[in-house]
């Protein structure tokens, strides 16, 4: 379908809708209250359903059941030679019934909303306890939540032809950004939906779970050299999340990003001091610090944070949170995925190991109450300790101080890529973009560099820390063990003292 038949530029080049007017908007979809847990209704689900299925899953004992349903719909559309020429729905409709009986999980998973089809995964997930039968609850309790990403129009309520306005304004607006842009490429995905859960506990908890991301990449050509490179933004929000400030900062980043890739140089290699900028490096953070932090891994022993809690693990002005409450955060939950109260985890506080990152199971593993990090990718997983939004916590130090304490490194801006190993936290990261620090001042942009390192090691190297901390917007998605979840990530600037750089030694002379 051709989008640009339909735009119209306002004057900062984005659409209003085809007419130049605002966009119609949406009706509000119909049992989209968070409050009320009744989006299952529609599905037939009710609470005899759910008493009966957890009394199936406790027929062979076990410590404790869950069932966990959940609706999604997420939409795709794709725009490139400025057309839209991709475009995608995927409905997800099921329910997983878990029994856990000491750190062994039972589970099973069905599509069918039917008590039948409920009591029939009950009693294959019931297969890992070998006891005498549990009574299910016998009345349930509506447990209330936070509400962290409430939006006014859910996104079952919005028709493609209020989405296709804006691709068509990004698409004309990167165009005129920058002449030498030759191809751009948007996406923009959203998902509506809910999750379900009722426990052995005879809790139930209801979540409505909105979330939309869009990327914008480009590539353009300069004397026969091409470059590319991109931005993105994402959150637990609506269409009104598409601000045209919003689209404009978007565009400017995506343009400067990759022009800026013209006057790249390659970096020096070797040890050398790296400030990382703040934002999007808390990647290294999330990846290379905070796996390493999540209990399972520390329960199996495989984690090399399994015997550092009460332990100094960074200098005193460096603390780092897992924080599920930043409003309309990709990161953000309400509750977790076992209907656990999701708050402010203290990993690292003032420099020492507090805790770890706990789920039901590792919290009673440890004596410790859930953190409310049980997470899972949909209804098919069982939840494990997953990450919400890992940031760092200010520190004492300006911005402008800790880059003139370099005399010479490196300035990593942001990441494209990057391989960690979890259990002793190794990590290879690839710097999109960055620049050179010379005698304390940022000089020539760089490229094509890889930052090679330890986690921990890395973390015990951190000697200054900014005040600038900035939570990342982008469409970030952790995966771990074959599950995907969205997450947060944030750090304000840091200087590292020292890490191993790679990438093309510069030419002498």
């Amino acid at each position: 379908m051709g989008a640009a038949t339909v735009a119209v530029a306002s004057t900062n080049g984005f659409l209003l809708g085809c007419t130049g007017q605002a966009l119609e908007k949406p009706t509000l979809a119909a049992g989209a209250n968070p409050k009320k847990p009744s989006y299952f209704d529609r599905f037939g689900v009710n609470e005899t359903m759910m008493r009966e299925g957890l009394t199936e899953a406790l027929a062979h004992g076990g410590d404790k059941a869950d069932l966990f349903f959940q609706h999604r719909v997420f939409n795709v559309l794709v725009l490139e030679d400025g057309e839209v020429n991709r475009a995608s729905t995927q409905v997800e409709l099921g329910v997983g019934v878990r029994v856990v009986r000491g750190d062994q999980t039972g589970y099973a998973f069905t599509e069918e909303l039917t008590r039948d089809a409920i009591l029939r995964a009950a009693k294959t997930a019931a297969a890992v306890a070998d006891g005498p039968a549990r009574p299910g609850p016998k009345e349930f309790a509506i447990s209330g939540s936070p509400q962290r990403y409430a939006i006014d129009v859910t996104w079952d309520g919005v028709k493609p032809g209020q989405k296709l306005p804006i691709l068509d304004g990004i698409n004309a607006a990167v165009f005129k950004a920058d002449g030498r842009v030759k191809k751009v490429t948007i996406a923009l995905m959203d998902e509506a939906g809910a999750i379900l859960i009722a426990d052995s506990e005879g809790r139930i908890i209801e979540d409505i779970r909105p979330m939309t991301a869009m990327y914008v990449s480009c590539v353009a050509e300069q004397g026969g050299r091409r470059e590319s490179n991109g931005y993105n933004v994402a959150g637990r929000r609506g269409l009104d999340f598409y601000s045209t400030d919003l689209l404009g900062r978007v565009v400017r980043e995506a343009v400067s990003r990759t022009t800026v890739l013209f006057d790249a140089a390659p970096a020096p290699t070797g040890e050398m001091p790296v400030v990382l900028a703040a934002g999007s490096s808390g990647i290294l953070l999330h990846e290379a610090i905070g796996h390493g932090m999540e209990a399972d891994f520390n329960r199996k022993g495989t984690s090399i944070y399994s015997d550092k809690i009460g332990k100094p693990v960074a200098k005193p002005f460096v603390s780092i949170v897992d924080d599920a409450t930043p409003e309309h955060a990709r990161g953000a939950i309400n509750v977790d995925d076992e209907g656990n109260p999701a708050g402010v985890t203290t990993l690292v506080d003032k420099g020492i190991l507090t805790t770890y990152l706990h789920d039901a199971i590792s919290a009673k593993h440890y004596g410790l109450q859930p953190t409310g990090n049980g997470r899972r990718e949909s209804y098919q997983h069982a939840p494990m300790p997953r990450m919400r939004a890992t940031y760092m916590l200010p520190g004492p130090h300006e911005r402008d101080e800790i880059v003139a304490s370099v005399k010479q490194g490196i300035y990593c801006q942001s990441f494209s890529n990057g391989q960690v190993n979890i259990g002793a936290g190794d990590f290879t990261f690839y710097v999109k973009n960055g620049f050179l620090i010379e005698n304390g001042k940022l000089t020539r942009p760089i490229k094509d560099v890889n930052i090679i390192g330890n986690g921990p090691k890395v973390l015990e190297k951190i000697d200054m820390v900014g005040k600038d901390l900035v939570i990342d917007e982008g469409g970030w998605t952790c995966g771990k063990n074959g599950q995907g979840v969205p997450v947060s990530q944030g750090i304000p600037t840091v200087r590292v003292a020292s890490i191993t750089v790679g990438g093309q030694a510069q030419k002498q002379g």
